[in-house]
């Protein structure tokens, strides 16, 4: 396996690089959502071109259709380790939640207990939270004020046989630190609980192997993956099976339906197969061989390594600023290259005198209001967040870092 990963090629596979409205722009709000691939544009073009029709008909068009829809379905399974009926696609992560709090909802009972986070994105604590309205007991696992960290020993002083569900993030995105996912959810099975795990700010950074770390269940969202606006969700057949159904009655025995209500989008569900021919075109590139899980595995250490090669100078540069105070680790192996700090004054303020030095970042709380909150934040000042991904280049952190030395 190669050492790095070759930028240029990687490149070549975003139409954004060669868009001369974005030429000159450095981009680093990808927290927010990514650049897409080319794989991803090609197959939604096609789709809307020829495909657009009905899917599942005896006829050509609508037999490819239902084909392409499969294709994703059955590709990006692989690559995530798990069965291809565990995956399934809603509208957006934030919408897949909501309808798993429904079924939880009416499947816990009283005396039940479910744990959740105040590290998290809204998305994946408020749905939860609102359990509470229903009678079952909602504990916060709670982060350490100055670090933003979780703690696991503070996880196991709340779990008892009452709690039947676990929800934390792979990785926060205000903390940006990676949590330890197969610990935490062995530490929660090893209790009777169920794990539900948001990835949204975790999986642009590389694919995980969800197979391998075993929570029950693991959501993100394509559109920060290089795919079209869906969220994808996994949810393991034995908790899939257990939970009511939330779709239309003749659905109730397909697992990937149980828990999308609305009927998909046809194209955005097609296109997300493109997903897995981009990181399929990075394996062959790097001569990263084996089934789709390894060759995920593989692009995955490469994105990484890439990553935090460009991430150390910056939390570097911004440790040593007395106006800065960083959010999370300091170090580039524990962290996403997601990075929060507070400002003297309003994040939008410094995000919008970047965009004079051609860098695309964003200020304000990023629905991360309860960690800020935890840590002390104003949220009516909030944070400027710089975030990017493995298509980065070092010569766009060089030019984020000059436009920092001129604007904090």
């Amino acid at each position: 396996m190669p050492d790095k990963l070759d930028l240029d090629f990687v490149r070549a596979q975003f139409p954004a690089f060669s868009e001369p409205t974005l030429q000159g722009q450095a981009f680093f709000e990808n927290a927010g959502g990514s650049y897409t691939c080319g794989p991803v544009i090609d197959r939604l073009e096609r789709y809307y071109r020829q495909r657009k029709v009905q899917p599942y008909a005896p006829y050509e068009a609508s037999r490819l259709a239902g084909e392409e829809m499969d294709e994703a379905r059955s590709r990006l399974a692989a690559m995530l380790g798990v069965k291809t009926h565990e995956l399934s696609f809603g509208p957006s992560t934030t919408q897949n939640t909501y309808v798993l709090a429904q079924a939880f909802r009416e499947w816990l009972g009283e005396g039940n207990a479910i744990i959740v986070t105040d590290q998290d994105h809204e998305a994946n604590s408020g749905p939860w939270r609102r359990l509470a309205d229903a009678g079952i007991e909602v504990r916060e696992w709670r982060i350490d004020r100055e670090t933003g960290l979780l703690r696991l020993e503070d996880l196991e002083d709340l779990l008892d046989d009452n709690v039947r569900l676990v929800c934390f993030p792979h990785c926060s995105n205000i903390v940006g630190a990676v949590n330890p996912v197969a610990e935490i959810t062995a530490a929660a099975h090893a209790s009777g609980a169920f794990v539900c795990v948001d990835g949204v700010s975790y999986a642009p950074h590389g694919f995980p192997n969800v197979g391998e770390m075993r929570p029950d269940i693991y959501l993100f969202s394509a559109y920060k993956t290089y795919g079209p606006h869906q969220g994808i969700m996994v949810i393991r057949e034995e908790l899939g099976r257990l939970l009511p159904n939330q779709a239309h009655w003749f659905n109730a025995d397909t697992l990937y339906k149980r828990f999308t209500p609305a009927g998909p989008d046809h194209a955005q569900v097609a296109a997300s197969a493109g997903m897995a021919d981009y990181y399929d075109a990075l394996a062959g590139h790097h001569g990263i061989g084996g089934d789709a899980a390894a060759r995920t595995s593989g692009v995955h250490d490469l994105f990484r390594a890439h990553e935090s090669e460009l991430l150390q100078p910056v939390l570097d540069f911004l440790s040593d600023r007395n106006s800065v105070r960083l959010i999370g680790p300091r170090m580039a192996p524990e962290k996403a290259p997601t990075v929060a700090m507070e400002l003297p004054g309003p994040g939008e303020d410094a995000a919008a005198k970047l965009a004079g030095h051609g860098i695309m970042a964003g200020g304000g709380d990023f629905y991360g209001s309860r960690p800020l909150q935890a840590m002390g934040v104003d949220l009516k000042k909030g944070v400027l967040r710089l975030s990017f991904v493995h298509y980065t280049t070092k010569a766009e952190v060089d030019q984020l870092l000059t436009a920092l030395d001129d604007v904090i």
